[in-house]
Protein backbone atom coordinates (compact mmCIF):
# COMPACT_ATOMS: atom_id res chain seq x y z
CA UNK A 1 0.00 0.00 0.00
CA UNK A 2 1.29 3.47 -0.88
CA UNK A 3 1.84 6.02 1.80
CA UNK A 4 0.12 9.40 1.64
CA UNK A 5 3.35 11.03 0.44
CA UNK A 6 3.68 8.59 -2.48
CA UNK A 7 0.05 9.12 -3.49
CA UNK A 8 0.50 12.89 -3.52
CA UNK A 9 3.36 12.56 -6.02
CA UNK A 10 1.17 11.00 -8.75
CA UNK A 11 0.56 13.61 -11.50
CA UNK A 12 -3.12 14.43 -11.97
CA UNK A 13 -2.94 13.27 -15.62
CA UNK A 14 -2.28 9.74 -14.37
CA UNK A 15 -5.23 9.63 -11.99
CA UNK A 16 -8.49 8.18 -13.27
CA UNK A 17 -12.06 8.17 -12.06
CA UNK A 18 -14.68 5.55 -12.80
CA UNK A 19 -17.03 6.43 -15.67
CA UNK A 20 -19.94 5.98 -13.26
CA UNK A 21 -18.72 8.91 -11.14
CA UNK A 22 -18.34 11.07 -14.25
CA UNK A 23 -21.86 10.13 -15.42
CA UNK A 24 -23.36 10.85 -11.98
CA UNK A 25 -22.08 14.41 -12.06
CA UNK A 26 -22.61 15.10 -15.78
CA UNK A 27 -25.94 13.38 -16.42
CA UNK A 28 -27.73 13.52 -13.08
CA UNK A 29 -26.36 16.10 -10.64
CA UNK A 30 -25.68 19.05 -12.96
CA UNK A 31 -29.04 18.87 -14.81
CA UNK A 32 -30.85 18.48 -11.49
CA UNK A 33 -29.17 21.58 -10.07
CA UNK A 34 -29.40 23.73 -13.21
CA UNK A 35 -32.77 22.51 -14.50
CA UNK A 36 -33.97 23.75 -17.87
CA UNK A 37 -31.13 26.29 -18.00
CA UNK A 38 -28.52 23.49 -18.14
CA UNK A 39 -27.55 23.87 -21.83
CA UNK A 40 -27.15 27.66 -21.65
CA UNK A 41 -25.20 27.58 -18.39
CA UNK A 42 -22.93 24.77 -19.60
CA UNK A 43 -22.17 26.71 -22.82
CA UNK A 44 -21.24 29.77 -20.73
CA UNK A 45 -19.20 27.57 -18.36
CA UNK A 46 -17.29 26.13 -21.32
CA UNK A 47 -16.45 29.64 -22.50
CA UNK A 48 -15.35 30.52 -18.97
CA UNK A 49 -13.07 27.46 -18.79
CA UNK A 50 -11.52 28.43 -22.11
CA UNK A 51 -10.66 31.86 -20.70
CA UNK A 52 -8.99 30.16 -17.72
CA UNK A 53 -7.03 27.83 -20.02
CA UNK A 54 -6.17 29.84 -23.16
CA UNK A 55 -4.73 27.63 -25.89
CA UNK A 56 -2.88 28.80 -28.99
CA UNK A 57 -3.49 25.98 -31.46
CA UNK A 58 -5.89 23.29 -32.53
CA UNK A 59 -3.38 20.69 -31.36
CA UNK A 60 -3.47 22.17 -27.85
CA UNK A 61 -7.29 22.10 -27.87
CA UNK A 62 -7.25 18.43 -28.88
CA UNK A 63 -4.75 17.68 -26.13
CA UNK A 64 -6.88 19.55 -23.57
CA UNK A 65 -9.94 17.44 -24.46
CA UNK A 66 -7.89 14.29 -23.84
CA UNK A 67 -6.49 15.52 -20.53
CA UNK A 68 -9.92 16.68 -19.35
CA UNK A 69 -11.39 13.26 -20.09
CA UNK A 70 -13.88 14.73 -22.56
CA UNK A 71 -12.86 12.29 -25.29
CA UNK A 72 -10.83 12.11 -28.47
CA UNK A 73 -11.39 15.31 -30.44
CA UNK A 74 -10.43 15.38 -34.10
CA UNK A 75 -10.52 18.19 -36.63
CA UNK A 76 -12.44 17.07 -39.71
CA UNK A 77 -12.06 20.21 -41.79
CA UNK A 78 -11.47 23.91 -41.46
CA UNK A 79 -11.89 26.80 -43.85
CA UNK A 80 -11.85 30.56 -43.44
CA UNK A 81 -15.35 30.67 -41.86
CA UNK A 82 -15.64 27.49 -39.77
CA UNK A 83 -14.12 24.34 -38.34
CA UNK A 84 -15.76 20.95 -37.96
CA UNK A 85 -14.76 18.56 -35.19
CA UNK A 86 -15.77 15.09 -34.06
CA UNK A 87 -15.65 13.87 -30.48
CA UNK A 88 -15.58 10.19 -29.60
CA UNK A 89 -15.03 8.23 -26.42
CA UNK A 90 -16.08 4.96 -24.82
CA UNK A 91 -18.42 6.92 -22.53
CA UNK A 92 -20.14 8.56 -25.51
CA UNK A 93 -20.50 5.16 -27.22
CA UNK A 94 -21.98 3.69 -24.04
CA UNK A 95 -24.53 6.53 -23.87
CA UNK A 96 -25.62 5.87 -27.44
CA UNK A 97 -25.89 2.13 -26.72
CA UNK A 98 -28.16 2.90 -23.76
CA UNK A 99 -30.15 5.55 -25.69
CA UNK A 100 -29.03 8.09 -23.09
CA UNK A 101 -27.52 11.29 -24.38
CA UNK A 102 -25.76 14.00 -22.46
CA UNK A 103 -25.62 17.67 -23.29
CA UNK A 104 -22.31 18.67 -24.88
CA UNK A 105 -22.73 22.42 -24.55
CA UNK A 106 -19.77 22.68 -22.16
CA UNK A 107 -17.46 21.37 -24.88
CA UNK A 108 -19.13 23.54 -27.54
CA UNK A 109 -18.69 26.68 -25.44
CA UNK A 110 -15.07 25.76 -24.80
CA UNK A 111 -14.39 25.37 -28.53
CA UNK A 112 -16.21 28.62 -29.36
CA UNK A 113 -14.18 30.66 -26.89
CA UNK A 114 -10.86 29.08 -27.85
CA UNK A 115 -11.46 29.91 -31.51
CA UNK A 116 -12.72 33.39 -30.64
CA UNK A 117 -9.49 34.04 -28.74
CA UNK A 118 -7.35 32.64 -31.54
CA UNK A 119 -9.18 34.27 -34.47
CA UNK A 120 -10.13 37.53 -32.67
CA UNK A 121 -13.60 37.24 -34.24
CA UNK A 122 -16.98 36.57 -32.66
CA UNK A 123 -17.38 32.79 -32.69
CA UNK A 124 -20.16 30.34 -31.87
CA UNK A 125 -20.26 26.55 -31.75
CA UNK A 126 -23.07 24.03 -32.04
CA UNK A 127 -23.09 20.31 -31.41
CA UNK A 128 -24.90 17.44 -33.08
CA UNK A 129 -25.26 13.90 -31.76
CA UNK A 130 -24.50 11.40 -34.54
CA UNK A 131 -26.04 8.05 -33.62
CA UNK A 132 -24.64 6.09 -36.56
CA UNK A 133 -21.03 6.91 -35.70
CA UNK A 134 -21.62 7.19 -31.96
CA UNK A 135 -19.95 10.57 -31.90
CA UNK A 136 -20.58 14.24 -31.34
CA UNK A 137 -20.00 16.69 -34.18
CA UNK A 138 -19.14 20.31 -33.42
CA UNK A 139 -19.46 23.13 -35.90
CA UNK A 140 -17.44 26.19 -34.87
CA UNK A 141 -18.22 29.31 -36.94
CA UNK A 142 -16.81 32.82 -36.88
CA UNK A 143 -17.76 36.01 -38.65
CA UNK A 144 -14.94 37.59 -40.63
CA UNK A 145 -16.64 41.00 -40.24
CA UNK A 146 -17.31 40.83 -36.50
CA UNK A 147 -14.06 41.33 -34.63
CA UNK A 148 -13.79 40.89 -30.86
CA UNK A 149 -12.54 44.48 -30.56
CA UNK A 150 -15.94 45.63 -31.88
CA UNK A 151 -17.49 44.52 -28.57
CA UNK A 152 -15.77 47.35 -26.70
CA UNK A 153 -17.34 50.05 -28.87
Amino acid sequence: MKSTNETEKVPSEQLTIPAFGYELVRDILIPEILGKETPDILYWAGKHLARKFPLVSTEEIISFFNKAGWGQLSLCKEDKYRAEFELTSPIISKQFDMNKHSCFKLEAGFLAEQYQNQKKMITEATEELVKRGQKIKFLVQWDLKDFVNDLAE
